[in-house]
């Protein structure tokens, strides 16, 4: 019976066309490896939709388990996050409350879910069939400036923290704001030797140039970038530089790529859409005010309308690769992964949400990357950081 299977697989793959080839090496190779997403920032559905619910296939945004399954997502790090402009208690409640969201999304879904805050943990969600949900916190503001709020985010499962958002904390400078610190002040020192004893990842996505370097002279252990692309093809302030990506490589780190449309394409960032388009964008704004989701799920579609009719600069799923491949050349093989961006930000055609996922593995085999190497782009190298920040 096995060499009856082995003869008819042999003469199958004799008659698939080369892409056929590929894509069925693909399916297999993405299934055997452990793929894993440092950000995603569902959780704010899960806080302000009251009948959102990862359990059911849904017809918007990015992420249920239905399509984490179909795009063989194993661990999903879900954001804490909030706007940089709340802070102090009420940032700190906010925090408490997401957090509590993502255990009680898992506790909900205990055959899908399981709370991951180690290695071994997504390794064991693996074995079990499981997907491995982890948090991590978008924002230095959250802690309020005390070590001890920061000590009790980490005792509730949180395994990385990004150090700004968008805007200065009173202790590091952001990527979106007018420098006031230089960098790290010495309580954003503090601040990463904590995070370094306690076993929680570094993360300088969103942070100042200044920033970025600073805490790399600080840190003793790997940091990450949880959803950064290239600065060399999108020349944002959000992305890194070749410098910076020798850098990380020097410490061991890992920058995972965000997929977000101006992040992926420099044509698109510095593109005005014109005016029929802008008119729909503020008309979503007045529309959703403050509800961040309303707004992400309103401009996604406007956006990606705007592409498909040529009022855009079209941006596709085949750039994350694009910038992978560039991190791979600067920095080497060891220091890339993927940091979606799902639910957070407008999304490349073909990777509207996380069943397209297997296109990445296809696209890398494609271009000539070995199974071993995409393994490692798909999660094992920020497993490899997990484990040297002390998450074994």
């Amino acid at each position: 019976m096995l060499w009856t299977l082995v003869i008819s697989t042999t003469v199958m793959a004799q008659r698939a066309g080369p892409d056929e080839v590929v894509a069925a090496r693909a399916r297999e190779l993405h299934a055997r490896a452990i793929v894993v997403d440092t950000h995603d920032d569902t959780t704010m559905r899960l806080l302000s939709e009251p009948a959102f619910d990862l359990g059911a296939l849904n017809s918007t945004g990015s992420i249920d388990i239905s399509r984490m399954r179909q795009g063989g997502l194993d661990a999903l790090f879900f954001s804490i996050y909030m706007p940089g402009d709340v802070t102090g208690p009420p940032a700190v409640k906010r925090a408490l409350q997401q957090i509590d969201k993502v255990r009680e999304a898992v506790r909900a879904h205990p055959r899908d879910l399981m709370l991951a805050t180690s290695v071994a943990d997504v390794r064991r969600a693996v074995a079990e069939r499981k997907i491995a949900a982890l948090m991590g916190m978008e924002g230095g503001h959250m802690i309020d400036a005390d070590l001890g709020v920061l000590r009790t985010y980490a005792a509730l499962g949180v395994r990385y923290l990004t150090l700004t958002h968008s805007r200065n904390t009173t202790w590091a400078d952001s990527s979106g704001d007018t420098p006031a610190h230089n960098g790290l002040t010495p309580f954003g020192k503090e601040v990463v030797r904590e995070l370094n004893r306690l076993g929680v990842m570094v993360d300088v996505s969103h942070v100042s140039d200044k920033t970025f370097y600073d805490t790399l002279e600080v840190t003793a252990a790997p940091v990450i970038a949880s959803h950064s692309s290239s600065r060399a093809i999108s020349n944002s302030p959000r992305n890194l530089t070749d410098d910076m990506l020798r850098a990380l490589a020097k410490n061991g780190g890992v920058v995972m790529i965000n997929y977000h449309v101006e992040f992926l394409s420099e044509a698109f960032r510095t593109a005005k859409p014109p005016a029929a388009v802008q008119a729909q964008l503020d008309g979503a704004a007045k529309q959703c005010g403050k509800d961040q989701v309303c707004l992400l799920l309103d401009w996604s579609r406007i956006y990606h309308e705007a592409m498909s009719k040529g009022q855009m600069p079209v941006v596709t799923w085949v750039e994350i690769v694009d910038h992978i491949e560039h991190v791979v050349k600067v920095a080497g093989i060891d220091h890339v992964g993927l940091g979606s961006d799902f639910d957070g930000a407008i999304m490349p055609l073909g990777m509207e949400d996380a069943s397209k996922l297997p296109k990445i593995t296809g696209e890398l085999l494609k271009r000539g990357y070995s199974e071993r190497d995409v393994t490692k782009i798909l999660g094992g190298n920020l497993l490899r950081v997990m484990e040297q920040a002390g998450l074994r």
